[in-house]
């Protein structure tokens, strides 16, 4: 009987002394899903097709067919807040004369 409880002494000392398993590292943080991509909003007024003119001269924009559905104004120029969706805007550098923006409004 002795024997079994030195032998149970025995082993609990020992299995105090094992080593505990080693915990993993913790996952890395999982990015954050990208934002959906923000809806393009309509080209009305061929805006795409005119910004070959941004960083060109002021002069080289054409002629409009219909003047009023085309706007060129410098980029401290007040202009009219009315939104005209069909309407194409040219905004020029006033000390330049380089066109910095075409946008449709």
């Amino acid at each position: 009987m002795k024997t079994f409880i030195i032998l149970g002494v025995t082993l609990m000392a020992l299995s105090a002394c094992a080593d505990s398993p080693p915990v993993p590292p913790p996952a890395p943080p999982k990015p954050a899903p990208a934002p959906p991509p923000q809806p393009k909003e309509p080209d009305h007024c061929g805006a795409e097709a005119a910004q070959k003119y941004v960083g060109r001269p002021r002069s080289e924009i054409p002629v409009p067919v219909q003047p009023n559905l085309q706007r060129v104004a410098c980029t401290t120029c007040p202009v009219t807040m009315d939104f005209n969706e069909r309407r194409l805007n040219f905004f020029y550098d006033a000390a330049t004369g380089i066109v910095k923006e075409v946008k449709c409004g």
